[in-house]
C-alpha cells in the first residue's frame, strides 16, 4: 500500500547532498491565471533536477558489499548526473551507460561529477540492455531511474518539503510524469498527510504512458514516443510507480509541445530561469486545468523538476511559444494572383501584426500564402480572425495545430512541383549524431527517387526530416514495409493539408 512509503520518505537522509529547494511565488503566472501559483524549484538542486534525491537515497541503502562492487545505470539525462554525483560523494564507483545520441553537454556533465560513461546504442532501450549485461558480468548493482521503492521515497521528500513550507490550504499539486518516480513519491506522501490536496499528474501527449495505463487499467507499452520533452520520454510507466499512482492521483492531464514551450516562458518570466521541457510540463498542465475548468481563486503548486537543457534548443522553443500561448495563428490563405492582393489582405487584418509571410508565384489565377498573424492570448481572437477573413471572402485553413506546417513548411522555400508524380511524403525522427543525416540518406536513397527533403537540427537528441519520394501506387505497401525496417519513428504526411497547399 502507498502508506508504506511514509516511513521511507521520513527516514530519507539525503540532505548532506541534496538541498531543500524553495517554494517560490509566481506573481505573473498567478495574475494571468487568476489563482495563486507557487513553483517548487527543483531546478535549483546541485544537478539542476530532483533526480539527485532518489538516486542518493538508493545509494544510502546499499550494503558494504554492493558499494564495493559499484553501481550502474542506463540514462541519457538527469538520473545519470544525480547518480554520478551521489556515488562520487560516497566513494562508490558509478558506471553510466548512455546512448551514443546523448548530447555532449550531458556526457561531459556525468564525467565531471565522477561517473564513468559507456556510450552504447542509439536508444535508451539499447543502453539499458547493455547496462544489465554488465551487471551480470561484473556484479554491479543496477540503480533504476524510477521503478524502485528507495528511489520513489527519495523523490517523495519533495512533497514533504512542500507541505512543511506552505501549511496553508493547497487545492492541487501538479507533477510531471515520465516513469512515475516523482509522481508516486509525491502522491503517496500528500494523500497520507493531506488527503484533501489533489495531486494531478501531467504528461507530454507524445509519451502519455500513464494515461494509457489508467484507461486500460494495466500498464501498456506505447508503440512510439516523442522526444521533445526527453526527461519524461518513457514508453511504459513503471510497475511499482503505477501501483502507487493509480491509487493516489486525482487525474491525468496531457499537454502538447506548444503548451510546454509556453510553460517554459511562464517560468522564465517569473524566475528568470530556463526550465527544460520536462521541468515546465507541470506549469503547462496547471494552465490547461485552469482553462478547461474555469477555475479562479485557488492555490496551486507546480513542481519545476529540472533545468538541464541544451542552449541550442532555445531557438526552437521560442518559435513554438507564441503558438503555445495562443498568441500566433498560422493560416493557409488563398488570395487572388493580381497586383494589390497582398495589400488588400493586410487591410483585412486590421491592426493585427503579421509575424510571417511566405509566398511563391504559381502562375495561376490564385495564390496560396502561408502567413503567421499575432492574435490575443486565449484563442478567442484567433477564432474571430478566422471568422472575419471568411466573411470577407477569403478561403483559408487554420494550420496552427498542424505539426508539418509548424516544424517544416514555414522554413522551406520553393513551391508546387507540377512535374513530380506519385509523390509520398513522410516525416521522420532519427538519432542525431555526427554522420547521422548521411547514414539516413544512404538507407533511403537508391530505392525511390527523393523529390523533396527538409532537415532541421533543433539541438535535441533526434533530427527531424520531411521527405518526399516518388513511389508508384503498386509499390506503396513495399515502401511502408521498407520504412518499418529502418526502425525510425515516421508519419505518413501525404494527405497533410500543409503539404497539399504549398508543396504538392
Amino acid at each position: 500500500m502507498p502508506d508504506s512509503y511514509i516511513k521511507r520518505i521520513l527516514n530519507a537522509r539525503i540532505y548532506d547532498l541534496a538541498v531543500e529547494t524553495p517554494l517560490d511565488p509566481a506573481p505573473l503566472l498567478s495574475q494571468r491565471t487568476g489563482n495563486q501559483v507557487l513553483l517548487k524549484r527543483e531546478d535549483l538542486q546541485p544537478v539542476f533536477s530532483f533526480k539527485i534525491r532518489g538516486a542518493y537515497n538508493k545509494l544510502l541503502q546499499l550494503s558494504p558489499e554492493q558499494k564495493a562492487k559499484g553501481v550502474i545505470a542506463a540514462s541519457a539525462g538527469n538520473h545519470a548526473q544525480g547518480l554520478a554525483m551521489g556515488a562520487h560523494h560516497l566513494g562508490i564507483k558509478a558506471t553510466i551507460v548512455m546512448p551514443r545520441t546523448t548530447p555532449p553537454i550531458k556526457v561531459d556533465a556525468v564525467r565531471a561529477r565522477g561517473g564513468k560513461v559507456v556510450l552504447h546504442g542509439d536508444s535508451y532501450d539499447e543502453a539499458s540492455a547493455h547496462a544489465k549485461k554488465l551487471v551480470e558480468e561484473k556484479g554491479m548493482t543496477y540503480i533504476h531511474p524510477f521503478d524502485d521503492p528507495d528511489v520513489i521515497a527519495g523523490q517523495g521528500t519533495v512533497a514533504m518539503e512542500i507541505l512543511r513550507q506552505y501549511p496553508g490550504h493547497i487545492d492541487a499539486i501538479f507533477v510531471a510524469v515520465g516513469g512515475g518516480g516523482l509522481c508516486a513519491g509525491v502522491a503517496a506522501y500528500v494523500k497520507y498527510v493531506r488527503p484533501d490536496v489533489k495531486v494531478i499528474a501531467v504528461e507530454s501527449d507524445e509519451s502519455a504512458s500513464l494515461k494509457a495505463a489508467m484507461e486500460k487499467k494495466r500498464r501498456v507499452t506505447l508503440p512510439q514516443v516523442g522526444i521533445f520533452a526527453d526527461g519524461v520520454a518513457v514508453a511504459q510507466i513503471g510497475k511499482e510507480t503505477f501501483r502507487v499512482i493509480r491509487k493516489t492521483i486525482d487525474g491525468v492531464i496531457t499537454v502538447n509541445t506548444d503548451e510546454i514551450c509556453a510553460g517554459i516562458k511562464d517560468i522564465f518570466e517569473d524566475t528568470r530561469s530556463i526550465a527544460e521541457p520536462a521541468g515546465a510540463i507541470s506549469v503547462a498542465g496547471m494552465k490547461k486545468y485552469v482553462a478547461e475548468n474555469g477555475i479562479t481563486g485557488q492555490t496551486f503548486v507546480a513542481i519545476d523538476c529540472g533545468a538541464n537543457i541544451n542552449f541550442d534548443r532555445l531557438r526552437y522553443i521560442s518559435e513554438r511559444t507564441e503558438i503555445g500561448e495562443q498568441r500566433e495563428a498560422i493560416l493557409a490563405v488563398t488570395i487572388p494572383e493580381r497586383p494589390g492582393a497582398y495589400k488588400e489582405f493586410c487591410k483585412a487584418l486590421g491592426k493585427r501584426n503579421i509575424t510571417e509571410f511566405n509566398y511563391r508565384y504559381a502562375d495561376s489565377q490564385e495564390a496560396k500564402i502561408f502567413v503567421g498573424i499575432q492574435v490575443g492570448s486565449g484563442g478567442h481572437d484567433r477564432a474571430e480572425l478566422v471568422s472575419e477573413l471568411r466573411e470577407q471572402g477569403y478561403d483559408l485553413v487554420d494550420m496552427t495545430d498542424n505539426e508539418v506546417a509548424k516544424m517544416h513548411i514555414r522554413h522551406m522555400v520553393g513551391g508546387h512541383a507540377p512535374n513530380v508524380g506519385d509523390e509520398m511524403v513522410f516525416r521522420f525522427e532519427f538519432p542525431e549524431r555526427p554522420g547521422a543525416l548521411l547514414a539516413f540518406l544512404n538507407r533511403v536513397a537508391g530505392h525511390w527517387n527523393i523529390s523533396m527533403f527538409h532537415y532541421r537540427n533543433h539541438g535535441a537528441a533526434y533530427g527531424r526530416v520531411l521527405i518526399g519520394m516518388q513511389v508508384p501506387k503498386k509499390e506503396r505497401a513495399q515502401v511502408r514495409k521498407f520504412l518499418d525496417e529502418i526502425n525510425y519513428p515516421y508519419w505518413d504526411e501525404t494527405d497533410n493539408e500543409a503539404y497539399q497547399f504549398f508543396l504538392s
